[in-house]
């Protein structure tokens, strides 16, 4: 669950805010994004990523509840230049799940440079920001989800649309594991999400943000300025229980005062089982897709938000914009971004 809207707390906090998860393959790899800190409202707070916290990625397997593989960065602090040093660790079993374990240090390395082990990849830094989105229209979905009421896309003009991500930058790291991986190989069935973590006074760590299908928080908790959301904290097997009611009557309500639905009760359940747990599914070695027919990781060129939105109440939402928008921000290759 993730968003770039402006809140006090990001602007506070946004080397902890996530802004994007993405998954697809690479070449003959299975290539992980995860965005934070974007400067969509302005001069974000602090450049670079927190050094006392942690950005996982977390790999479940065969639909089980808990993942058993995590990649864990961590950053120093910057240096005269801005740049910071990195570490990648990998647990895997129980320890996937286990912020007092370990892991395994895979590799060292600095932000802006690529550093490579064992056919692993890994590149962290400012980049320019892929998203795109009309917040406008975004602005007309979250009145009607919010308030149970019928979309109005009367005043809504697809062809006038532009991208407000335009010149917005954001934190990224990109990791890119080999198909040769003794768990990611071709034909693994996969359930990703990521988190970020905060080291505690107490000497543990507690979770800040975490993101899987995208779209989430600004549809459905867009008034959450300051990670009070218990969804922040939540293990996403928890989510179906603790607020699978909640979207699903949310859904319900909009859908059946737009007219969508002959049975809004019943769509509203099956969009929440769809969302939830909130985890991208991914077959390795596919090829990814985020649409209308399926789910299948997250390219960055797909537009998710025309997918989510249409998802959400049950019409076709046309966003005006296309993979077009913003493809030169995105590479064929390692590391697939564009730095800022």
């Amino acid at each position: 669950m993730s968003h770039h809207l402006d809140t006090p707390l990001a602007a506070q906090n946004g080397q902890l805010y996530i802004d994007d998860l993405y998954v697809f393959p690479g070449e003959n790899s299975t290539v992980f994004v995860m965005d934070v800190n974007s400067n969509i409202t302005g001069v974000y707070a602090e450049p670079g990523f927190h050094h006392e916290a942690r950005y996982e990625f977390k790999v479940h397997f065969d639909g089980a509840e808990y993942e058993s593989l995590t990649y864990r960065f961590s950053f120093g602090e910057p240096d005269t230049s801005g740049h910071q040093s990195l570490e990648l660790s990998t647990l895997t079993g129980p320890d996937a799940r286990e912020d007092a374990a370990d892991g395994e240090l895979v590799l060292r390395g600095r932000t802006g440079e690529t550093a490579e082990a064992y056919g692993t990849r890994v590149w962290a830094g400012r980049v320019a920001d892929s998203f795109y989105i009309d917040l406008s229209l975004l602005a007309i979905i979250n009145g009607a989800v919010a308030k149970g009421i019928p979309v109005d896309l009367s005043s809504w003009r697809p062809k006038e649309a532009t991208n407000s991500f335009t010149g917005t930058s954001v934190e990224t790291i990109v990791l890119e594991v080999p198909h040769t991986h003794a768990l990611l190989k071709p034909g693994a069935r996969t359930g990703v999400w990521c988190a970020t973590k905060l080291a505690t006074d107490a000497g543990g760590w507690r979770q800040i943000n975490r993101a899987g299908n995208p779209m989430m928080w600004p549809i459905f908790w867009p008034d959450d300025t300051d990670f009070s959301n218990p969804a922040n904290t939540r293990h996403p097997c928890e989510d179906l229980a603790a607020a699978g009611d909640q979207i699903a009557a949310q859904v319900a309500a909009v859908v059946r005062a737009t007219g969508t639905a002959h049975d809004p009760e019943g769509y509203g359940r099956t969009v929440a089982h769809q969302l939830f747990p909130d985890v991208l599914p991914y077959v390795v070695a596919t090829p990814a897709s985020f649409g209308f027919a399926t789910r299948n990781g997250r390219p960055q060129a797909d537009n998710a938000p025309e997918a989510m939105l249409s998802l959400v109440t049950n019409m076709p939402v046309a966003s005006g914009l296309t993979p077009a928008t913003s493809a030169d921000l995105r590479a064929r290759q390692f590391p697939y971004v564009v730095p800022a």
